[in-house]
């Protein structure tokens, strides 16, 4: 029977701007003779609410200096083009090639070089040697080794790579030489702030509830709670701040307004953002077969192909892996047999997978912030649903950039957080007080402010190792 919508979970949040009568407890009714039973402690009946943990588990933080993060990935070792086209008919000896690929000026194929031809719809191919380059059209003339000649028309579009050369004996070397070409990515940090503001004389309110926070605290003090809830909640924005950021494009409402002097207007590069641009897209929601996994694997194969990888999933891709691996259990007809037990009939009964090897290691976690219904939990999911995020393929370990800060090549983490700081400011988490209460004797006003502050954005190296899981094209 499926679970009914009504009663459902509670959305309306707990923290509110201002004091309001409904934050305090009014039921004292004095002409009432019989005290009410009361439970002092409170009840914590959603268990630990904070969603961050993502990044503590696949990243690192390190310091910057600068407003600016750039770092070089390496281009491709091999040279391919993709959109090309011939002016011979088929069965000519010879054919000039024309390269259309966008961003490209100048081809990387010169003459003796041999080259693959093959029309992209039929794979119909021919191999031939270049005999002569025009850098400045983009085009390349080419002699058939097939004694029948091209074998398709001309008119289709044709893929061309290199795969050797040949010259003959006693002639000079190969003319002109390629360089290596890095692609330049950059991040840019933004600046994360929140605030808690408690009056003196609330201060020395005590309460006769007992409350107590997911880092802890306990006490009598209802600001005590306020004021942890606050950091609590700025953690966790430190971390959906850079999955969720996005570059404020050109004319946009972010970057052309002028209502608000105090708010930001650049945006940053969040992990979602690069990804969906620069990554790997599963448009289909979440992969249930072996099949739907083959051809993730098949396009990591064509990408820097690490060995381990994990998955970040909410609770229904995390089952849909479940059910797929355990359908490959021949004596699983009942669904209870697979995993590595012996079925003991005293024994639970483990239902789940933490990994699998089909091609590379994937290991499989939940991402609480995929499942809350506060954050990205409440999203529709199905074939009509468009944007919502399943989960997050990552791949595991460092990789070698070249750091144009540092000014050499160095390790990173494929997913790493860079704050701002100096020899005399650190903005990785910066807390105050302010006021003239709680200890603080910074101005004339009888309240305590508790300031956070953090300045930073995120670094995705080599976004083509990401796969994300997401509905819609």
């Amino acid at each position: 029977m499926p679970v009914l919508n009504t009663p459902g979970f509670q959305l309306q949040p707990s923290a509110e701007q201002v004091p309001l009568s409904t934050n305090y407890i009014t039921n004292f009714d004095f002409l009432n003779q019989y005290l009410p039973d009361t439970y002092e402690k409170e009840f914590e009946r959603y268990g630990n609410r904070t969603v961050a943990s993502f990044l503590r588990m696949v990243g690192a933080e390190m310091p910057s200096n600068s407003d600016m993060i750039k770092w070089a990935e390496q281009g491709r070792l091999h040279t391919k083009y993709v959109n090309c086209d011939s002016n011979a008919a088929a069965a000519a000896d010879t054919a000039t090639i024309t390269v259309n690929d966008s961003n490209v000026s100048g081809i990387a194929i010169r003459v003796g070089q041999t080259v693959f031809v093959s029309e992209n719809s039929t794979g119909l191919s021919n191999k031939g040697i270049v005999t002569a380059v025009n850098t400045t059209a983009d085009t390349f003339d080419v002699a058939y080794y097939e004694g029948g000649g091209q074998t398709f028309p001309g008119t289709n579009p044709l893929s061309v790579w290199i795969y050797g050369s040949e010259f003959k004996k006693g002639t000079n070397g190969m003319i002109g030489s390629l360089e290596a070409e890095d692609e330049i990515f950059d991040n840019s940090p933004i600046i994360i702030k929140d605030k808690y503001a408690v009056s003196g004389s609330d201060m020395a309110q005590i309460g006769w509830v007992e409350v107590t926070t997911e880092n802890g605290a306990t006490g009598y003090l209802w600001y005590l709670k306020s004021e942890h809830e606050t950091r609590l909640r700025f953690e966790d924005y430190l971390e959906t701040a850079m999955i969720e950021a996005v570059p404020a494009e050109a004319n946009s409402g972010v970057a052309t307004q002028t209502a608000n002097s105090q708010v930001g207007n650049k945006g940053s590069e969040g992990i979602f953002y690069v990804v969906n641009n620069r990554g790997n897209v599963w448009g289909g929601g979440n992969p249930t077969t072996l099949s739907d996994f083959d051809s993730i694997i098949s396009r990591l194969d064509k990408q820097g192909s690490i060995e381990e990888n994990v998955i970040f999933v909410n609770r229904a891709f995390s089952f849909d892996i479940d059910d797929m691996l355990a359908a490959q259990n021949s004596y699983g007809a009942g669904g209870t047999s697979y995993g590595l037990f012996d079925n003991d009939k005293d024994m639970a009964l483990n239902l789940g997978f933490t990994g699998f090897r089909r091609g590379y290691d994937f290991y499989k976690s939940d991402w609480k912030y995929l499942n809350d219904p506060t954050m990205r939990g409440g999203l529709p999911t199905g074939a009509s649903a468009t944007g919502t995020v399943t989960g997050l393929l990552v791949p595991a370990g460092s990789t070698t950039v070249y750091d144009q800060i540092m000014g050499k090549n160095a390790k990173r983490p494929f997913l790493h957080v860079r704050y701002r700081a100096s020899e005399t400011e650190d903005r990785r988490y910066k807390t105050w007080i302010t006021g003239s209460a709680g200890g603080a004797q910074t101005s004339d006003l009888d309240a305590m402010e508790v300031n956070f502050l953090s300045e930073r954005c995120v670094c995705t190296l080599g976004a083509n190792n990401f796969v994300l899981f997401r509905y819609g094209a």
